[in-house]
């Protein structure tokens, strides 16, 4: 049995308009890109790169997209994603672009990568604050955050014993 070998392509997407993030969809953006490799490197790196082709994960509050692609034609992917313009969404156009912050083997790696990038993001935030009133303010916002299970509004769910 042979194994296909994947690369995968962490990017964000840069926009002067907040609502393209909001209104990015994967479908959207691979069509996008797909556009652009077709633009750039014709039908034959169109159909080296759609062999498997995916967007494996998307996050539109923050513009973080990881795409996958055969190994064999990732330069071919990273070298079209420059040239995607503007995304389309709900039949208007966002301009927008795409900045590659890493390539990896596997989606591990990319995780590592963007947590040490959004680390070196928060504390270049931090260094440019002017004065101790912003430090606070954003210190105090990022202590806030927490992942927490909502509570069901329905009251149909059999309760739990009280341990988690």
């Amino acid at each position: 049995m042979v194994r296909f070998k994947n690369r995968y392509v962490l990017c964000e997407v840069v926009s002067e308009d907040p609502r393209c993030r909001q209104c990015i969809e994967d479908r959207a953006l691979g069509l996008a890109v797909r556009d652009a490799i077709a633009r750039v490197h014709g039908d034959y790196g169109l159909a080296c790169c759609s062999i498997s082709f995916t967007v494996k994960y998307l996050n539109a509050y923050t513009g973080t997209v990881l795409l996958r692609c055969r190994k064999d034609s990732y330069r071919l992917l990273c070298s079209a994603l420059p040239f995607v313009r503007y995304l389309e969404s709900r039949a208007q156009r966002y301009p927008c672009f795409l900045n590659t912050l890493h390539v990896g083997g596997t989606i591990r790696t990319c995780q590592k990568f963007l947590i040490q990038h959004n680390r070196t993001q928060l504390l270049r935030l931090l260094q440019n604050c002017t004065n101790e009133e912003e430090r606070q303010c954003i210190q105090k916002s990022l202590l806030s955050c927490s992942l927490t299970e909502e509570q069901s509004q329905s009251g149909d769910e059999e309760e739990d014993d009280g341990t988690e």
